[in-house]
């Protein structure tokens, strides 16, 4: 991949922890972070700062919710942006049907070099809003780290979720009250469960938590600023066994 700018930043080694969630897989974690710490800055997607963390608060914190999905799931990653979760998600996992979603050309150009140059066969770019893909991209798995409030995500991700689908999104140390404020506007959008999980409790200081959101097949969305409320046929997602990695102690009801 082509780098512009100044000279790489020299990426960290890889902690202790990270051969526990990559496995046999580690070396290409290890390309992954020196990818990000190279062009990843150059082109904007990776502050230069961030660096030296890279591991701890970029790639293992997200690799360590893997074991939300089960064997062979099919999971959308909204707003991708530097391949986070996505990318890290594919290289922990490859039996995952990995698809990234992100709107601007520079950042696809750019996650479209990475899976190449990674070799990541399981992984999809689209570029987009996840408003204008819905129809087009859908998966049982939807999952966003960073990205906005639980209410707003969830306008974006439930029309890209299959019938019963699961949103999984990466929140901070406030996700329970964050989801007991937007607990109505979810329950508008069909939300059916809903549960916070906590992940990587074994490698990280400060364990991930995500917030599990399962909607019904029987939901609102949002299209063209109006809501609207659908029925679709179909199955939806199993929680079968979680694939190989750290795992948490797992999720609790909220």
């Amino acid at each position: 991949m082509k780098h512009d700018g100044p000279d790489p930043i020299e990426p960290p080694a890889a902690p202790s922890g990270a051969a526990a969630v990559f496995g046999e897989r580690l070396e290409l974690a290890e390309r992954f972070v020196a990818i990000l710490a190279d062009t990843g800055v150059s082109h904007g997607l990776i502050g230069p700062r961030e660096v030296p963390r890279l591991w701890e608060r970029h790639v293992l914190n997200c690799a360590v919710i893997q074991d939300a999905f089960p064997d062979g799931a099919r999971v959308v990653d909204v707003g991708s942006g530097a391949g986070l979760p996505g990318v890290a998600l594919a290289i922990a996992r490859p039996d995952l049907d990995m698809h990234l979603v992100e709107p601007m050309l520079r950042r696809t150009t750019w996650l479209d070099a990475v899976v190449t140059e990674l070799g990541l066969s399981g992984v999809t770019v689209h570029r987009g809003r996840a408003e204008e893909l819905a129809g087009t991209v859908e998966a049982p798995w939807v999952t966003a780290r960073a990205v906005a409030r639980l209410d707003k995500l969830a306008r974006w991700c439930v029309p890209l979720l299959s019938p019963g689908g699961t949103v999984v999104a990466m929140k901070g140390r406030s996700a329970a009250e964050e989801l007991e404020e937007d607990r109505r506007a979810l329950a508008r959008l069909g939300l059916a469960t809903a549960v916070v999980s906590e992940h990587g409790a074994e490698v990280l200081e400060e364990p991930v938590l995500t917030v599990d959101l399962t909607f019904g097949p029987t939901r609102s969305s949002t299209r063209g600023g109006r809501t609207t409320t659908g029925r679709r046929s179909g199955k939806g997602p199993r929680r079968g066994a979680s694939g190989p990695g750290t795992s948490g102690p797992g999720p609790t009801s909220v």
